[in-house]
């Protein structure tokens, strides 16, 4: 697995050789040990991961965010079962609802200072044995051959252009009922490929880069993540969440380009939409945050990305003294930015719109480490790989005065890095250039 920076970032983290892993399918989590017989259990997915992160080391120095824990990805439907929804009959998602690695050495590197440093907590006695073979391994890194990856045909998505705006109008409807403030809605596109996934993910993060990038190989399908979005940091009790509501495209004309960043940050809708998410999430964080802690020092800050420019805010805050992370991930999960306010009804409204669960996308990729730091993305701008099928969605937060066609088009312009991708690949492998 590999938390990737993507050159807009200070870190990247490389990990691999889990010496436990749980996987959540329905109310189930599987617990595998390196060594000795797996065992499923039925609890709270996050509970499980507390109980075999063990107890809280002391902070690590600057220059390392992990040296050993927890880390991998936390499915958007795995909030139904934090919520102790209603089972319900709904197709299964791609991969499990939850997919955790517990590591204890990382590969560190930081750009800031110009160094890689291989690292670790010495949890587990196998680390110190194989310890001199790892430091070899990285000493003289071999370079893979690179494998041809290839899309098999054209990008579909599951809703047409008149479903999809059929279900607008019906959020619409919801809206002026009173039922929601805001909604998100998204389309998923699939396509059928073959071949190297890692050749895919380079080329992803050639054309578009993003803070909160990931790789992620499973035993049940890999993940390739050019996410702009943070969810929650804690760093020393220290909490930080990011939220992305507002959208614009880029424009290849400098000009246009910069009038269209000035227009996302002047426009009264696109700041409404946002403020309406950090008040949902300052709800959110006050569920595991101290009294009186909870701040919004950025509001309405333009970011630009590689095809969109985004609306961001800032919302931090201190852990009480009898929380943890897994508490903050617990109250906040699924991010508010990308289900809409109130979150739950927001919630129901995308179970009976969207044709099929939302899986990964929506959901976590990160860590929380042994020392109870964690940094985790919203899996936006996500492609989910498994049984020769790569998957992914993109959509937008619906208000009263949406207008459905621009809400539509904007679905398009958070796709189209990933559309370009899949598309390239048809024709275009990665020993051809």
């Amino acid at each position: 697995m590999l938390l990737d920076s993507a050159g807009c970032g200070r870190f990247d983290i490389l990990v691999a050789d889990p010496f436990l892993t749980l996987t959540t399918e329905g109310r189930s989590t599987t617990i595998t040990p390196r060594e000795g017989a797996s065992k499923t259990v039925e609890g709270n997915p996050l509970a499980l991961v507390r109980r075999y992160l063990g107890p809280q080391m002391r902070p690590l120095p600057d220059g390392i965010p992990f040296a050993g824990g927890a880390l991998g990805y936390f499915a958007y439907d795995l909030a139904c079962y934090l919520e102790d929804s209603p089972d319900r009959e709904r197709p299964a998602a791609a991969l499990p609802e939850m997919a955790i690695g517990l590591y204890d050495w990382a590969l560190v590197v930081d750009h800031r200072q110009q160094k890689t440093r291989l690292v670790s907590s010495c949890r587990d006695p196998h680390t110190r044995a194989t310890w001199a073979e790892w430091v070899k391994t990285f000493e003289v890194p071999a370079i893979p051959r690179m494998r041809r990856f290839q899309t098999l045909g054209t990008p579909e998505s599951n809703l047409t252009r008149e479903a999809y705006l059929e279900r607008l109008a019906r959020i619409q409807r919801y809206l002026v009922e009173g039922d929601c403030y805001q909604v998100n809605f998204a389309q998923t596109f699939s396509a059928s490929v073959s071949g190297d996934l890692w050749a895919a993910y380079r080329q992803l993060r050639h054309i578009n880069s993003a803070p909160f990038a990931a790789y992620l190989n499973t035993p049940s399908g890999q993940v390739l993540s050019a996410s702009p979005e943070r969810f929650l940091q804690v760093r020393a009790g220290s909490v930080e969440t990011r939220p992305i509501k507002g959208t614009r495209p880029r424009h290849e004309e400098a000009g246009r380009d910069r009038q269209l960043a000035a227009e996302l940050g002047e426009s009264p809708k696109d700041r409404a939409e946002n403020v309406m998410i950090v008040d949902l999430l300052r709800n959110d964080l006050g569920k595991s945050c101290a009294t009186g802690s909870i701040r919004v020092p950025e509001l309405f800050k333009v970011e630009s990305f590689a095809s969109v420019h985004h609306l961001v805010s800032s919302v931090t805050g201190r852990l009480a003294p009898e929380k943890d992370a897994l508490d903050l991930l617990e109250g906040c999960f699924p991010g508010g930015s990308i289900t809409g306010a109130p979150k739950r009804r927001a919630m129901e409204i995308i179970e009976e719109l969207e044709p099929e669960p939302r899986g990964l996308y929506c959901g976590s990729i990160g860590y929380i480490g042994f020392d109870g730091a964690m940094d985790t993305n919203i899996a936006i701008r996500t492609l989910v790989h498994s049984d020769g099928e790569i998957r992914f969605a993109a959509g937008g937060g619906i208000v009263m005065d949406s207008d459905p066609e621009a809400e539509y088009q904007e679905s398009f312009d958070k796709a189209a890095r990933l559309l370009a991708l899949l598309e390239a690949f048809i024709t275009i492998d990665t020993n051809g250039g």
